[in-house]
């Protein structure tokens, strides 16, 4: 067990001798639910590959993203076609927050689809 920890931070200093601060945006502009997985999983292989405390790092959602934030049910009054906002899709959300990852929405996107978004906080 002692040295799985020893490997374990061997691993996070290197990682941090070989990225530096690092500014990174993410955006989802598409309501395929598959495909938001995989781009938090994406952000998520980020975190483990660069370490938290080297990112300031950013998901800005627009367009058929928002789907992201608004449950199944919360469709009506929308111009969006899915809702996806699932227990296990909010629970890898609050995963990577809980990591220092931001959530934004784009602001044109919400007055151009003059959304009444019934959706969990982010």
């Amino acid at each position: 067990m002692f040295l799985g920890v020893v490997i374990l931070l061997v691993g996070n200093a290197t990682a941090n001798e070989r990225y530096g601060k690092q500014k990174v945006f993410y955006h989802i502009n598409y309501d395929d639910p598959e495909a938001q997985i995989g781009a938090l999983r994406n952000v998520q292989n980020y975190i483990n590959a660069v370490g938290k405390e080297n990112l300031n790092f950013k998901i800005v959602m627009h367009g058929d993203g928002l789907s992201l934030l608004l449950e199944p049910d919360a469709l009506g009054g929308t111009k969006l076609k899915r809702g996806n906002a699932t227990d296990e899709l909010q629970a890898k959300i609050s995963g990577l927050k809980d990591q220092g990852i931001q959530f934004q929405v784009c602001a044109n996107t919400l007055q151009g689809k003059k959304n009444q978004l019934r959706r969990r906080p982010i």
